[in-house]
């Protein structure tokens, strides 16, 4: 036995993982665990952070937002201490005639019942502009969406959400039918296309008004939102800093709203995404340090029992580096096996999920299946280094003797 080769290392490596198959099973599971966490808890995480994108992304990344309220820092603009002032009808009618600038909607918005046809429910009312549809990008299923005109004029009229119009009118024709909305009769005049949730948010069931007559059905003094849709992303910043010249030049000086862009804020989320999906990476990495825990124990024991067949095989010339050799690759051979079936299991789970949810795109990221089984072989490496060298390092004579 003075020359084993990489087969006869394998070949007794595996011959050992065979004799003791419920200690080897139980040391390849806590590895699996591991990388199986790794896998659906990344998948999870890319899947959320691949959702909220789609999300918001079906507006376009060519929108800004303005709020009331200067936001210095991360936050709602106009909460928790922002300097909230007016943005006013006239600041929307300003933002229209600047270059790039395509469409611009000021939005003002309150809960209200809105009842027609017998029946009743209270949802969400959007006032804004004929040019809503055009910077959402939301589509007319019958009828027409608000007319064009002078945005200072209110007009008792309303479109309807889907899902609103089923409520109240069911499969009749709800076109030239009132509603009362807040106690204030309106003739309906559209019905808009499916649209869906957002966040929850069931945007379909909701009714749209002139965004002035918004203002008096609510007591507004002023709009909660101007929307601005312009050329293409590429011309953002340009964009933005041109809104937010005009309107601190109409708000004497002071910087007392807060521009937000579609592009950016999606940008920022993708990246607080990641960082959540590094995170429930790293707590799941913790798995991945047990069970090579557990290895470690199970061929620290391995060794201690099995010291009469190293002392056999030192005695038929078997050097100190070919037992050393021989359990760190049963060690590797136990993570590899493990990692494999927990990134098997980990697949197969984030199928099912896919298959039951269909919405909701999960998926993990190669770079976090990669970083798992790498980090299960290095553990196994590490976990067998000590009692591989022990092995090697037992004496002959005093191995045998112990027979």
């Amino acid at each position: 036995m003075a020359r084993m080769d990489p087969a006869d290392v394998l070949r007794m490596s595996t011959g050992a993982m065979r004799g003791h198959p419920l200690r080897s099973g139980l040391s390849m599971l806590g590895i699996a665990i591991g990388v199986a966490a790794v896998i659906l808890l990344t998948s999870l995480g890319e899947g959320a952070r691949r959702f909220m994108v789609a999300e918001f992304s079906q507006f376009g990344t060519n929108v800004l937002a303005i709020n009331p309220g200067k936001s210095e820092t991360v936050g709602i603009p106009g909460a928790f201490g922002g300097t909230t002032q007016k943005l006013t009808i006239d600041d929307a009618e300003a933002l229209t005639r600047l270059p790039l600038v395509e469409q611009v909607v000021p939005l003002a918005m309150g809960q209200a019942r809105v009842e027609g046809n017998g029946r009743g429910r209270s949802v969400l009312i959007y006032g804004s502009t004929s040019g809503l549809t055009e910077v959402l990008k939301f589509g007319i299923g019958q009828g027409s969406f608000l007319p064009p005109g002078d945005p200072r004029r209110g007009g008792f009229v309303a479109v309807l959400g889907p899902t609103l119009k089923r409520e109240l009118f069911g499969a009749k024709n709800a076109l030239g039918e009132f509603v009362r909305i807040a106690g204030t009769r309106h003739r309906v005049i559209g019905v808009m296309t499916p649209k869906g949730k957002i966040l929850g948010m069931d945007i379909d069931d909701a009714a749209y008004v002139p965004v002035a007559t918004a203002m008096q059905l609510f007591n507004l003094d002023e709009l909660q939102e101007i929307d601005v849709l312009f050329a293409h992303e590429r011309v953002t910043e340009e964009v933005v800093e041109t809104v937010r010249a005009t309107l601190i030049e109409r708000h004497r000086g002071e910087e007392d709203f807060t521009v937000i862009s579609q592009s950016e804020m999606l940008k920022v989320f993708g990246q607080v995404m990641d960082v959540v999906t590094l995170g429930v990476a790293l707590i799941a990495g913790i798995s991945l340090l047990v069970g090579a825990v557990g290895i470690l124990t199970m061929m620290w024991i391995s060794v201690g029992e099995r010291v009469p067949e190293i002392g056999l095989m030192r005695a038929l010339g078997a050097t100190a580096a070919q037992v050393h050799a021989l359990f760190l690759c049963e060690a590797v051979l136990l993570t590899l096996c493990g990692g494999l079936a927990g990134l098997a299991f980990g697949f197969s789970v984030t199928t099912a999920i896919r298959l039951v949810v269909p919405g909701f795109p999960v998926g993990a990221p190669i770079e976090y299946v990669v970083a798992a089984l790498l980090v299960s072989a290095a553990a196994g490496l590490l976990s067998g280094v000590g009692p591989a060298r022990r092995a090697a390092e037992l004496e002959p004579v005093a191995a045998l003797r112990t027979e």
